[in-house]
């Protein structure tokens, strides 16, 4: 959720610029790469399997480690591949290998011979944020230039179709692995095929996603090292006489709906247990990286011990704390709600536990009348109730901060490159740029920028210490207005999280404002979530629903903007993806093309 105060880091992927479509094979390794960082296996599974929790989690987060995130490119020769993924910060430290499950695949879906797709293995690793090495799977089928395959490759990028995540057994036996294949079934996941590679003597357990997954990924693989065709068999078999209820996700069982809705209407507990440990300050109280007696944790946060005890089981349950007899832990999740975490995350959890969680309560109000529920319930937007309580507009700017540091790396777009290599150096006008969290990142990362900041007094304010903090006061300077007073000297102008917000009549009146301002070689940004055209599970479709009921605004396709883009006189030339199911949109005018 984003307003005029919000700001979000611009993640560079170096997609081509000439193509307003599917990205680079340089950008999707960049983003798997940035997945892999930021993702573990207790995190991950829930997000794949929506309502996974309690005993069901502990015994696959027990048997599983997740172990890669994987695409299929399409090189030239090796030597573009090479430079691609060194590019992206990617060595691979073996030789490629032959991928036989990935060529037959292929082979199978476009009607070739398998023979003539010569399909090659690299697993270049990654040092994850909690230290763990894992690694980036990338297939990769040589096209050259003007090679009959093209076609392949095209559907392929568009598509995805071998992009998945992937875990591996630990310790596999027969009925382990037939049993993990039965509990992911359970929760949704449909067998989608696998194979056995001799020459790395390892088997492959293919899944279909969930169709609810907030993953972002629709495919998921368990790799069994050794000879497992046995078991494979079995879950090849399954999938090719699936059922009509099964191929969606779905497996017949008399308790199953039943569950699943249970654990979907008891959602709402688990935003209150994390907005309560936020409140608290349980994460505060607790040592870094110690385990606490529970005893001394209620005296430490002056709560009811038993009461105390009652809410760390439910939150050991979540995964954000782990449980020692009568000591816990913070997890790497429970330790980003600690006030002083790089990355702390406790802004958002009071703020989606608090104001909004209120007004999402009046969902149906909306969905009846089309009318805001947030306006409904406090009489006026959001914006004008947070300005009016300095304590909620505070905790509004730090959410908006806290969310933007979750789309890190540091931005580094080739238009803001090119910005900070003019002779006289660039400027960057963060529009709307709420407390600067993301113009400190840019000029942060490109000394020889200058950044100008348009926002509301109360974050104008905050915006001057935040950049004072990143050192980069004497380079930043403050318009205090509206989206009418967008100034016209940058170079390149950015939209963070700002569209969201507001109704298509109003996004055409500020991209028209931004075109009228920006001078003829301006660069446009645009950080937003984006719908999927296909209807797949992604977190902009939950978001949708937060903009509607609690700001008036909407999540939106790419085509979508690029209507409101071209009826300011922009041409919208590149979307590539972001963390978190986000994308940066590039436009400018068509001149410039």
């Amino acid at each position: 959720m984003t307003t005029p105060a919000m700001t979000a880091t611009v993640t560079a992927i170096g997609a081509d610029e000439n193509t307003a479509g599917t990205p680079d094979d340089g950008a999707r390794l960049r983003a798997a790469a940035d997945f892999v960082r930021h993702h573990d296996t207790a995190t991950l599974l829930p997000l794949l399997l929506p309502g996974l929790a309690g005993p069901q989690l502990h015994a696959l987060t027990r048997h599983l480690s997740f172990a890669h995130a994987a695409l299929l490119v399409f090189p030239p020769d090796p030597a573009t591949l090479r430079a691609e993924l060194a590019a992206c910060g990617l060595a691979a430290d073996t030789p490629p290998l032959p991928s036989s499950v990935v060529r037959d695949r292929l082979a199978a879906r476009h009607r070739r011979d398998a023979a003539g797709l010569d399909v090659s293995i690299l697993r270049p690793g990654v040092r994850a944020a909690d230290g763990t090495r894992r690694a980036v799977e990338v297939f990769a089928l040589t096209v050259p230039p003007g090679s009959d395959l093209r076609p392949l490759a095209e559907h392929e990028r568009a598509h995805q179709h071998e992009a998945h995540l992937a875990f591996e057994v630990l310790r596999p036996e027969p009925l382990l692995l037939r049993g993990l294949c039965a509990l992911l079934a359970d929760r949704g996941a449909a067998p989608d095929g696998g194979g056995y590679n001799p020459h790395e003597n390892g088997t492959v357990l293919y899944f279909t996603a969930p169709a609810a997954s907030l993953a972002g990924y629709r495919r998921v693989e368990l790799y069994a090292p050794g000879d497992h065709r046995d078991v494979l068999a079995g879950h090849l078999a399954d999938g090719s006489a699936a059922r009509p209820a099964e191929q969606s996700g779905t497996r017949p069982s008399a308790d199953q709906p039943a569950e699943t809705l249970l654990r979907l209407l008891t959602g709402a507990w688990a935003t209150q247990a994390l907005a309560a440990c936020a409140r608290l300050r349980l994460p505060d109280a607790v040592p870094p990286g110690e385990p606490i007696d529970r005893a001394a944790l209620a005296r430490r946060t002056g709560t009811d011990p038993r009461a105390l005890a009652t809410l760390l089981r439910y939150l050991a349950m979540l995964g954000v704390v782990t449980a020692e007899g009568e000591r816990v832990r913070l997890t790497e999740v429970g330790a980003l709600l600690r006030e002083d975490a790089p990355a702390s995350m406790r802004p958002l959890a009071l703020m989606y536990g608090g104001p909004f969680y209120r007004s999402f309560g009046a969902l149906d109000h909306t969905v009846r009348t089309g009318e805001t529920a947030f306006d409904h319930l406090f009489g006026e937007n959001h914006f004008d109730h947070f300005a009016r309580d300095p304590e909620l507009a505070d905790l509004f700017d730090r959410s908006m901060a806290a969310s933007t540091r979750m789309f890190d790396p540091v931005p580094a777009h080739p238009a803001l490159a090119a910005a900070a290599a003019r002779p006289d150096g660039g400027t960057v006008v963060d529009v709307a740029g709420g407390n600067g969290e993301l113009l400190a990142r840019v000029l942060t990362a490109h000394p020889g920028l200058r950044g100008v900041l348009l926002e509301r007094p109360h974050a104008v304010d905050a915006a001057r210490r935040t950049m004072a903090e990143a050192g980069c006061a004497d380079r930043c300077s403050y318009r205090v207005g509206d989206f009418a007073d967008v100034p016209a000297e940058g170079d390149v102008y950015l939209l963070s999280r700002v569209l969201h917000d507001w109704d298509d009549d109003r996004c055409r009146a500020i991209l028209r404002h931004c075109e009228r301002a920006m001078p003829a070689h301006a660069d446009l940004l645009i950080v937003e979530r984006l719908l999927p055209a296909d209807g797949s599970a992604s977190l902009a479709t939950a978001w949708d629903v937060h903009m509607m009921c609690n700001v008036g605004g909407r999540e939106r396709r790419a085509d979508h903007y690029a209507d409101l883009l071209a009826a300011a006189g922009l041409d919208l030339l590149a979307h590539n993806p972001l963390p978190l199911d986000a994308a940066l949109l590039h436009a400018r005018r068509p001149e410039r093309r």
